[in-house]
């Protein structure tokens, strides 16, 4: 699949990403054997995105791609990891990546980035920062906002889907009081990707009027198609119903809506735990009294929620209080 070009002055690699080749043997043509939603951020929808921009790169950029994007369905446990993974080789990565001295054959500074910003200097937040700077976020919010808002551990969801961790999830959910609850926030962190669940009035019926459940995804990468979640979200949910002792039927939790909002979209590929935050602090700020999928939804949670410049003004101002 790939073609390699003339190194007539030993200059780096270059690898010609060809989609019309039928090399099937190639490491990258695997990826036409894998969904790429499949895979959301890892090196497979790096790739995957290069490709379709018909993009060049070095031997090395791809090795460089495949280290910092890892696939956690080939490697499930590397998420535990994966922030001290980055710490550890960050210098190395950074040291790597500068362009060679002889200009001549080096590829150039516009094509490293690959428009893509798959090598910004910016990390992609791992689970012990994202907890952190939430933490920040959470403990400077009103009395009033913390009985109306409750919160799940980043890392709960992705442990539940491990059969061997459920039980335990199950009874840390329990603690936390969800059904007493408004508003439930639950940061999720599947195959490298941040997604952001809201479970709004879990504890009314369906009955009420102006209190019914329902279920909020917002995404920072549409593209991928969050809505394949839903059946692991839907079990989750049927499962802390049954861990509580809920008197609600199963038909009636798989009646409960889940929605998804069109929302801010991320610029590249290490930001989405960047949105996430955001969108809990925006959220949280603006939640109506008593939300009802009628009468207005989507609110304020709209495809022009905020602005590039106010997310980053956000980070600046949490990451500095954070330190």
């Amino acid at each position: 699949m790939s073609k390699r070009k003339p190194n007539k002055n030993k200059g780096p690699a270059i690898i010609d990403l060809d989609l019309d080749s039928s090399d099937l043997d190639s490491p990258i043509s695997e990826l036409f054997r894998h969904e790429v939603s499949t895979h959301r951020s890892c090196w497979r929808h790096v790739f995957a995105y290069l490709i379709v921009q018909k993009k060049k790169l070095a031997l090395k950029d791809i090795e460089l791609i495949k280290k910092r994007y890892p696939c956690l369905l080939e490697f499930p446990c590397r998420f535990h990891r994966g922030e001290r993974l980055k710490r550890k080789g960050k210098r190395e990565y950074t040291k790597e990546l500068r362009p060679p001295k002889d200009a001549k054959h080096a590829v150039s500074r516009k094509k490293e980035k690959l428009d893509s910003q798959a090598f910004d200097s910016k990390e992609k937040l791992g689970s012990e920062a994202f907890d952190r700077y939430f933490q920040n976020l959470w403990k400077n919010l009103s009395e009033d906002k913390r009985t109306s808002f409750t919160y799940l551990d980043c890392m709960w969801f992705s442990l539940y889907l491990q059969p061997s961790s459920r039980d335990k999830v199950l009874t840390w959910i329990k603690k936390k009081h969800i059904f007493s609850k408004k508003y439930v926030i639950v940061p999720i962190v599947c195959w490298s990707h941040w997604n952001l669940l809201i479970f709004c009035h879990f504890g009314e019926s369906e009955q009420s009027e102006t209190h019914k459940p329902c279920m909020l995804l917002l995404d920072s990468l549409e593209n991928a198609d969050p809505r394949r979640y839903e059946p692991d979200i839907r079990r989750f949910v049927l499962d802390i119903y049954k861990a509580e002792g809920r008197s609600e039927t199963k038909d009636f939790i798989y009646r409960i809506p889940f929605l998804v909002p069109k929302v801010p979209q991320q610029r590249n590929d290490v930001e989405c735990g960047n949105f996430v935050l955001y969108y809990i602090n925006l959220f949280i700020e603006g939640a109506p009294e008593n939300f009802s999928i009628e009468g207005g939804y989507p609110y304020f949670m709209t495809k022009n929620w905020f602005t590039p410049e106010g997310l980053e003004c956000f980070c600046q101002q949490l990451y500095s209080s954070s330190e």
